[in-house]
């Protein structure tokens, strides 16, 4: 009876519970079901799949991304159809409502580059919301096999000129953003690199010969994601005191959340010099120099050097620049590690880049590591850290070997005949075995540099975000130098040795609050921080000379017994700076820029220590009326832009305001003693040199983006220039630093974007034009000029203008006694040459006779860049020059002397003698004057073919084996033709000085260069 109780209320308890559920079921929905849909996403035109693409249910928070074979797969609860939102970078965003699984979504990209988000100062904007001028260089222009990322400018971005400095591997250049405005202060633009300020300058350890390594060099390209260049005061005024040139935004490689990716990317190629200069063999020149020697001692017969048998024996002679040039290897291998979740991403990269000179014995060497990683913690926290490490070795060319190269005469040898070096050229000029010198001197740069910067940002409420960022950028270098006692420079000391180190450090915080808010039709982003920076570098260099051994060079300065009087110097500066900026927009069709920042810099005087730099920008967005959509449907878009703004230049050195000393040597109670004297007046007013920008321009885009047009129109006044002013002797001094003169830039940009095929055959084309137009306007009071060696600053003309004589054809036989007066010399001959008279005065003097003669400055300067594909295919080449610039070419100066002491160019072949009456050239000459004149002023337009690279994809089905994702080779090539008529080595080439710019005064010559690499990820 109990069983059967308990059998009854089991029954009665499972009647309730289904009761329970019945009711349940009738009042609660009934259980969504589980679905599953899975896809591939493939390119529209290669049919290729895309890896990281987004895919979105609509409506729904929940994402996924496609793998490396362009795979996704959803699990979810609702039923088939689904709207799936798929999104990727480049590719244009696609809404597609999906009814089947499996399923094929193909994206097509994009051809709409407004809403790409670009790096400004402080932050990122959509490209649609810029109003200022902000350019961004070409994705495949950073692919180029260069040892430094400031070569990636060249010819890629309107209004900026890049030109080299040296060709030396890891060599600088000389970069200008809208021309150059300062004389005495800094011309280069302001690096941003992830953050962290940089002016590209080299400090001097004292040691050492020769052209600097670039500092940039020791950044790996490799690294680089994206370069932004600010241009004008609404962009670069952010950066106040460091804005005047230009600022040039840095962004490296950072990880994304998805699939683990290890990439590897390895080159290997060759260089050789570009061209060589035609020089005199050895019968050649030994016949000139028999023309020089008589005509300077007649009586002593026509074969004073050789005879005419003796002559027919040389053969060629030494050809020195064959001795020295050779084809020289290059070679970079990058290997990178990246990935992450939702809440890390990172980057790893390592590198090493080995670039043989083609001057035999220079090379330079480069060790990089980086690691940048991305977090999100916690929900309003984002953290992240970007570190670099780099340690770069350098050979260095010796100064002006490569002149000595040039004029070292072919019958001169190498060597002696017991083997040892001929010490020098054996005629009446003195220099040294330039192989020897080259061979032998070792003259060397190490330097490790750490660069890094790190951030917290903080979202306090929605829309305000709090950042907090610490830098630090940390510099030694060590330079090695050693002359050895059995070549020419060391024999007189028997040996000589140095060793010079600098340690220099620079510290960044940042400190900003930036707030975005859109209500309506009303859209704002505010900003407003605080960031001190502090630097400080400390130098120190020490040598030997007289030493008993060459064996132990640099190693062991106690072993020479004549000791170099050691050196040491330490310098700082400090910049403290308040800044703001306010973006607003209405209806994305109105839009307002306004910034300012206050600097505080010590490098400036008592009473000017603090400046500040606004700027004001408006732009309309045209095409986003109603009217204009009506009306003009071909333009997709139209924007209209106007800024103005003030920026400054602060790089003019260290303690220029006060009054410094200097040590000196007395002889005292006949002992040494040191003393101090002072060497500057102060100058407590002394203050920035302060730019005014106006620009104006409009970014306009047609049938679907796949033409789009930027043009600007801009001028620029800098005042205050930095000036050494003379002052009255009785102050002791002959000059002082003062705030004088202005000068001005203005010109117009054009850049030109065409999307030309976009199927299988992919064709985009960008064309940038840039027109500048530089002039003094004033250089102190009642001043109109100055003269700097064969230069001349003058109000009214451009920097960059060549001063000197203009020659008039040669002196001929009879016109001793009426044009010999126009020769400057005391004695005419026939076959000098002949000068105009440009005072009038009835003769000709170096001194009065002077007038411009040409200036540096280009007429335009342009780049054009073309990228093609087609079935796994690409090809990207670029296309650059310059038109309407003047060189100095100071080798053909040396080479036109034709005196037999040195070799000289084969123009000599034509020159005057008595059976050959040239107009042309002058007759050999023993002992001239030398007179700069515009024979030596060249055109330096030119047009290059700069880069180039042929790849080819290995299609994905053909990886599907193997581990790998993709797998690239290509064949690149730099300077690969030049269309020039300039006789130099290159026309590509300037001193780097801000006055003396255009000048080819023995530069190592740039190369050309053929690498074939691969690029495989995993």
């Amino acid at each position: 009876m109990k069983k059967l109780g308990v059998l009854r209320y089991s029954i009665l308890i499972l009647f309730l519970i289904h009761s329970l559920n019945s009711l349940y079921a009738q009042i609660e929905p009934k259980p969504i079901i589980n679905a599953s849909l899975v896809g591939t996403v493939i390119d529209a035109s290669s049919k290729e799949p895309i890896e990281g693409v987004t895919v979105q249910l609509e409506a729904v928070t929940h994402s996924v991304k496609t793998d490396g074979n362009g795979r996704f797969q959803f699990v979810t609860g609702q039923k088939l159809p689904f709207t799936l939102i798929v999104s990727f970078v480049g590719y244009e965003k696609k809404k597609i409502v999906i009814n089947t699984s499996p399923t094929v979504i193909e994206l097509s990209p994009t051809t709409e580059d407004l809403d790409e988000v670009v790096v400004v100062g402080y932050g990122t904007q959509k490209r649609r919301d810029l109003t200022g001028s902000v350019a961004s260089l070409n994705e495949s222009l950073l692919k180029q096999n260069v040892s430094s990322l400031d070569q990636t400018l060249k010819g890629g971005i309107s209004g900026v000129q890049v030109t080299q400095t040296s060709g030396q591997p890891g060599g600088g250049v000389s970069i200008r953003i809208r021309g150059g405005a300062s004389i005495q202060g800094g011309n280069e633009p302001l690096y941003v690199i992830d953050g962290f300020p940089i002016y590209n300058q080299t400090e001097s350890t004292g040691v050492g010969s020769g052209t600097p390594v670039n500092p940039m060099s020791s950044i790996n390209p490799s690294d680089v994601e994206s370069i932004e260049v600010l241009k004008d005061a609404a962009a670069t005024a952010i950066y106040g005191s460091r804005g005047a040139n230009g600022v040039i935004l840095v962004t490296t490689k950072k990880g994304k959340a998805g699939r683990v990716q290890l990439s590897y990317d390895g080159s290997i190629g060759q260089q050789q010099v570009l061209k060589k200069i035609d020089v005199l063999t050895a019968p050649d020149f030994a016949i000139l120099r028999n023309e020089a020697l008589y005509d300077a001692y007649p009586n002593l017969g026509k074969f004073q050097y050789l005879t005419q048998d003796k002559i027919d024996q040389l053969g060629s002679g030494t050809n020195w620049q064959k001795e020295a040039f050779q084809n020289a290897q290059i070679t970079n291998h990058q290997l990178s590690l990246s990935g992450g979740a939702e809440q890390v991403q990172y980057f790893i990269g390592a590198n090493y880049f080995d670039q043989d000179g083609v001057i035999k014995n220079t090379d330079f060497k480069r060790l990089g590591f980086r690691s940048n990683i991305n977090a999100n913690p916690f929900k309003r926290l984002n953290v992240g850290a970007n570190f670099s490490i780099n340690r770069t070795t350098s050979q260095i060319a010796p100064s002006g070997i490569v002149n000595a190269l040039l004029i070292m005469p072919p019958t001169a040898t190498i060597y002696d005949a017991d083997g040892s070096y001929t010490l020098r050229n054996p005629f009446e000029n003195i220099f040294a075995n330039p192989i020897a010198t080259l061979k032998e001197t070792t003259n060397t740069s190490n330097a490790l540099r750490i660069l890094g910067t790190s951030f917290a940002q903080y979202d306090i409420i929605e829309g305000l975000q709090a950042k907090v960022l610490l830098g630090v950028d940390l510099n030694n270098r060590i330079d090695k130098f050693y002359l050895p006692s059995y070549i020419y420079e060391g024999a007189g000391n028997n040996g000589k040795a140095n060793l010079g180190n600098l340690d220099s450090y620079s510290w960044l915080n940042e400190n900003t609050l930036n707030y975005t808010t859109s209500f309506q039709d009303h859209h704002l982003n505010a900003l407003v921080g605080f960031t001190q920076q502090e630097a400080k570098n400390e130098t120190f260099n020490a040598g030997a000379e007289n030493f008993v051994t060459d064996d132990l060079l640099y190693n062991s300065l106690q072993s020479g017994s004549t000791l170099v009087r050691p050196n040491s110097d330490a310098y700082s500066w400090i910049l403290h700076s308040y800044l703001a900026r306010v973006n607003y927009n209405y209806a994305n069709k109105y839009y307002l820029s306004a910034s300012i920042r206050r600097d505080g810099s010590s490098r400036f005087g008592a009473d000017n220590k603090w400046g500040n730099f606004p700027s004001l920008a408006f732009s309309w967005r045209a095409s986003n009326e109603s009217f204009f959509k009506e009306t003009f449907s071909a333009v997709n878009d139209l924007k209209i832009r106007a800024s103005f703004g003030t920026t400054g230049n602060q790089e003019i050195g260290q303690y220029q305001s006060l009054s410094t000393l200097y040590n000196l040597n007395y002889l005292f109670g006949n002992k040494i003693v040191t003393g101090f004297a002072s060497q500057r007046i102060p100058n407590k007013n002394l203050g920035w040199e302060t730019t005014y920008q106006y620009d104006g321009g409009f970014d306009i885009a047609l049938f679907n983006s796949k033409l789009q047009f930027t043009l600007d129109y801009y001028y620029k006044k800098t005042t205050d220039l930095l000036l050494n002013v003379e002052i009255p002797w009785t102050s002791g001094y002959a000059s002082s630093l003062q705030n004088f003169g202005s000068v001005s830039n203005k010109g117009f940009e054009f850049g030109l974007k065409t999307r030309n095929l976009n199927g299988k055959f992919v064709w985009n084309t960008d064309v940038n034009f840039s027109f500048n137009r530089n002039q003094v306007l004033t250089i102190g009071t009642g001043a109109q000029s100055y003269i700097s060696g064969n230069y001349i600053i003058k109000v009214g003309e451009p920097l960059g203008t060549f001063y000197g004589t203009q020659i008039d054809g040669i002196l001929q036989k009879g016109e001793e006694s009426t044009k010999g007066l126009f020769t400057g010399n005391a004695i005419p001959k026939a076959g000098d040459r002949l000068y105009k008279d440009i005072d009038g005065d009835g003769k000709f003097t170096t001194a009065n006779d002077r007038g411009i003669i040409g200036n540096a400055q280009p007429d335009f300067i342009f780049g054009l860049t073309n990228t093609l594909s087609y079935r796994g295919f690409d090809l990207t080449f670029l296309i650059q020059g310059t038109v309407g610039n003047e060189l100095l070419n100071i080798n053909r100066q040396n080479l036109e002397m034709f005196t037999g002491q040195q070799n000289a160019s084969t123009d000599a072949l034509d020159r005057w003698t008595e059976t050959n009456t040239s107009q042309s050239y002058p007759r050999a000459k023993l002992d001239p004057a030398p007179i700069f004149s515009d024979q030596f002023v060249e055109n330096g337009s030119f047009v290059r073919l700069k880069s180039f690279q042929f790849g080819y994809t290995i299609p994905k089905h053909v990886l599907n084996a193997t581990r790998i994702s993709n797998l690239n080779v290509y064949l690149s090539g730099q300077n690969l033709l030049t269309w020039s008529k300039y006789k130099g080595f290159d026309p590509e080439v300037t001193s780097g000085s801000n006055v003396q710019i255009g000048t080819d005064s023995g530069i190592y010559p740039a190369s050309r260069s053929l690498t074939v690499g691969l690029s495989l990820t995993f």
